[in-house]
């Protein structure tokens, strides 16, 4: 029987993992893009802290 350790150790459940971390880091950057403007930055220096292009912030704010 495959067991849950056993599938931890594979390649697609290390890919899916990585895969479901990055996207959980992309949304909180996206999340901290309306309190990096309240907070009186400007669309290029949110970009630039949240390491996004200012087309990425743009597209967000537009949502």
């Amino acid at each position: 029987m495959f067991g849950l350790s056993e599938l931890k150790q594979t390649k697609v459940y290390q890919e899916a993992k990585q895969e479901g971390l990055a996207e959980g880091a992309r949304q909180e950057k996206l999340r901290m893009i309306p309190v990096l403007l309240k907070l009186g930055l400007s669309t290029a220096e949110t970009a630039k802290e949240l390491g996004l292009s200012v087309e990425e912030v743009q597209q967000e704010l537009e949502k």
